[in-house]
């Protein structure tokens, strides 16, 4: 068993990916985008997975909402395998799970006003009866995601919004079939940080009032404490999770160098925390290519703590380190967590603290 599988869960996951790999053939040869992950949603609960562009992340979601089929693993929605549902359990599945995408310029059609995108899955799921009530329904989402006056929006192309408004339409899009999970992929990476903070607010309020489970993809932790607070988050490296565990305490007190290397990347307002702040120095600056990575961890072309003939051994794997948080390093786990002048403690108080 996992060590994420040994995680406590309330109640039974609405999603879970185990074991779950997908390679690519390239002309430089099979590339492992995901290498052998488990993660698991439940009904109202939040995931952050976080890492670099490039870790996994999209193919990762892509494969939680049915849109890529795994090279090798299983992905379950409701305790069934996606890809041996029958067509109609396939349909409920879709329906079920939304996704957001990172580009608000991309993803909604130029050609539809904002009335014809809302209302268009609404008619053809048969979620309303008549145009009329399509209308209706168009109004209370775009009011639901703070598009108000709504009906003022209603004629209008994207091109006639702003980014944010943009996304807002994107994520009233995506509740019109009553979801029971989103998937955010880097949903407020391309707004302008004025109005990142307003829609992430807009989103926790959906979480909270509709119970809706997220999937959120981010490469920011500083995004992921803001909204992930009370969820959990797993950290992405070239392909495979390398930290996993509650939220607070993967932006307190993380265990992997490369999470903590990430943290170290967030600026600090205050300067004289930033005078006394600790730095993880990096072996390298570089990623490695996936077609042509180092026997042993992904990360010890760049890690601080390497040890040759440790780290360039064997694909260290996900143990619990603390109670309750899990990480893939052979130093930590032979060693434990090293004490670091400057490094992030935890504190009490929630994502604004």
């Amino acid at each position: 068993m996992s060590a994420l599988e040994k995680s406590p869960r309330k109640a039974a996951p609405l999603i879970t990916l185990g074991g779950v790999s997908q390679v690519f053939d390239t002309k430089a040869g099979p590339i492992r985008a995901v290498d052998d992950i488990d993660l698991s949603i439940g009904s109202g609960e939040v995931l952050c997975l976080v890492g670099e562009s490039g870790s996994g992340k999209t193919t990762a979601a892509r494969m939680a909402a049915g849109l890529a089929r795994p090279s090798s693993g299983q992905v379950s929605f409701g305790g069934t395998d996606i890809w041996s549902m029958k067509r109609a359990e396939f349909g409920t599945f879709r329906r079920s799970v939304q996704y957001v995408h990172q580009d608000p310029y991309a993803s909604l059609n130029p050609t539809r006003t904002i009335q014809q995108t809302i209302t268009a899955p609404l008619l053809k799921h048969g979620v309303v009866k008549s145009k009329k009530e399509a209308v209706e329904k168009a109004v209370e989402l775009l009011t639901k995601v703070d598009l108000t006056p709504a009906a003022s929006y209603l004629p209008k192309f994207p091109h006639q919004l702003s980014g944010g408004q943009r996304q807002r339409v994107a994520v009233a899009r995506a509740l019109t079939l009553d979801p029971k999970l989103i998937i955010a992929d880097e949903s407020t990476s391309m707004l302008d940080v004025s109005i990142r903070i307003s829609v992430l607010a807009m989103l926790g309020r959906l979480r909270d009032d509709l119970g809706v489970g997220f999937l959120f993809i981010t490469h920011d932790l500083a995004i992921a404490k803001y909204f992930g607070w009370s969820g959990k988050t797993a950290v992405m490296y070239l392909g495979r999770i390398v930290e996993f565990g509650p939220t607070p305490k993967i932006i307190n007190a993380p265990t992997h160098p490369y999470t903590r290397a990430l943290i170290d990347a967030i600026p600090e307002p205050d300067p004289d925390l930033t005078k006394t702040k600790g730095r993880e120095s990096l072996r390298s600056l570089e990623i490695p290519s996936l077609a042509n990575l180092s026997a042993g961890c992904s990360f010890h072309p760049r890690c601080p703590q390497f040890e040759d003939g440790l780290c360039d051994g064997k694909v260290p794997q996900l143990v619990e380190i603390r109670s309750g948080q899990s990480a893939a390093c052979h130093v930590v786990a032979r060693d434990g967590v090293p004490e670091v002048h400057g490094a992030p403690q935890a504190r009490s108080g929630g994502p604004g603290a």
